[in-house]
């Protein structure tokens, strides 16, 4: 998994490139942890090539939603797709995690 970070305004967009799983998930939590320390405030998480996610993955989004929604800092995940999508689907998460389709839209919703 590799991940590149990109600022829109005060938005950081994190791109995750290839698997979410039990080996690489907490790379996504550490680099989270250390933007926070950081004092930033709105993410945009962008999953459009990410095509395979475990528990591991799903626990380390959850981990991180939770985390910013009680700082009541803003972060939306974009590009939710293919087995990602069912995978958060399956685990009921869809209404838990704030998606969007785009990094374009999470980035309108944020500046909301």
């Amino acid at each position: 998994m590799e991940l590149k970070i990109r600022k829109n305004g005060e938005v950081y967009i994190i791109d995750v490139n290839g698997e979410m799983d039990l080996y690489n998930s907490y790379k996504l939590k550490e680099l989270v942890m250390k933007m926070l320390e950081k004092n930033v405030k709105s993410f945009v998480i962008n999953l459009e090539q990410v095509d395979y996610i475990d528990s591991s993955g799903i626990g380390a989004l959850i981990y991180i939603c939770s985390t910013i929604k009680k700082m009541n800092l803003k972060l939306y995940i974009s590009n939710v797709h293919g087995s990602v999508k069912k995978v958060i689907e399956l685990t009921k998460l869809m209404g838990y995690f704030p998606i969007a389709n785009s990094v374009e839209e999470a980035l309108l919703m944020i500046n909301e």
